[in-house]
């Protein structure tokens, strides 16, 4: 058994077993002002309170004129929040995870988790339709309805969520807390680097955390259907595996020597020697032939050939009809000489 830090990186013998994460009170009072945090941002947006008014502020305040040395890293920094770069990366964790430890439910989560995030996001994107601070026309306006697709922001809600999953998929709570901190910092960053480049109003930002936080919340209501999906694809995969074990006892390959017999899946015809043999009609029956001679008498019967008893009690053999006599061709008689008429 190895005890080295590596052993850990090996496949584990049986599933584990693993705490999944209900929704208690905490978690369901979390949600509840969550959520209401939520409805005041999308509220104080639509009437164009005093938080419309920071957005434009920050916004002519160039943050990045202001400090133009951050600009080169923080473009490459915003990636942690675009939605295919994160999830191909965090879906190869989770599908090694899902590997080692014989169970679906990690990839599965991740895909409820990124099917919740755009079916809500989105329809709240094209629902409100914000123009973002470049493509603003209006000084004060909250740029509502205009064709956008920037409220709440995608990057921020991305990076909560595709982040934020590791820590909820965490096996020990020392994990959980370490995962849950440094996806916080993760997706802090990755809203603020949006401000500062000028693609995200303020409010954008904070909409975003909240959307992506709210579905975090959420992932225990939909923990009952992962696991009927999970038990439905692992049953599938049993029966296609009990049907290619079953090809291949239908058809076996046996190591066949240099030179030797090979197996044949198509029954062989029986040698000649087997064959049973044929009596031919004419002179030279299978039956015990006499020939006239001169004197009237019939000739012995010729040395080697078979005779056969009319007895039923013969050892192993029993009566066989007896064939009709073949005629000669011809007949024996001499020809009689006709009377010549009026002789």
């Amino acid at each position: 058994m190895r005890t080295d830090i590596f052993a850990r990186l090996d496949r584990e013998p049986e599933p584990p077993k693993i705490e999944v994460p209900g929704m208690t009170r905490t978690r369901l009072a979390l949600f509840g002002g969550t959520l209401a945090f939520y409805l005041a941002i999308v509220v104080a947006v639509l009437l164009s309170t005093w938080l419309v008014t920071l957005d434009w502020k920050i916004m002519l305040f160039r943050p990045y004129q202001q400090w133009p040395d951050l600009h080169p890293f923080l473009d490459y920094y915003v990636v942690l929040g675009q939605r295919g770069p994160t999830a191909v990366m965090v879906a190869a964790w989770l599908g090694w995870r899902s590997w080692r430890q014989h169970t679906l439910r990690p990839l599965l989560t991740l895909g409820a988790a990124l099917l919740l995030l755009n079916v809500t996001v989105g329809a709240v994107k094209l629902g409100l339709g914000r123009l973002g601070p470049h493509y603003a026309t209006q000084i004060g306006s909250a740029e509502l309805f205009a064709g956008g697709d920037i409220f709440p922001s995608g990057h921020t809600a991305n990076a909560v969520v595709t982040w934020g999953i590791l820590a909820y998929l965490a096996t020990t709570p020392r994990a959980r807390r370490y995962l849950s901190a440094l996806s916080a910092v993760v997706a802090l960053g990755v809203g603020l680097t949006t401000v500062y480049i000028g693609t995200h109003w303020l409010s954008d930002v904070l909409l975003g955390w909240a959307a992506g936080l709210l579905i975090l919340l959420a992932l225990p209501w939909c923990e009952p259907l992962i696991s009927r999906v999970e038990a439905i694809v692992l049953s599938a995969r049993d029966r296609l595996r009990e049907q290619l074990r079953a090809r291949r006892r239908l058809v076996p390959s046996l190591p066949v020597a240099t030179g030797g017999p090979r197996t044949t899946l198509y029954p062989q015809r029986p040698a000649a020697a087997e064959e049973p043999v044929r009596e031919t009609v004419g002179a030279h029956s299978g039956r015990a032939s006499s020939a006239p001679r001169a004197d009237g008498r019939l000739a012995p019967p010729l040395a080697g050939t078979r005779t056969h008893t009319a007895h039923a009690g013969h050892a192993g053999h029993s009566a066989r009809p007896e064939r009709p006599p073949v005629a000669p061709a011809g007949s024996r008689r001499p020809p009689r000489s006709r009377p010549l008429t009026g002789g």
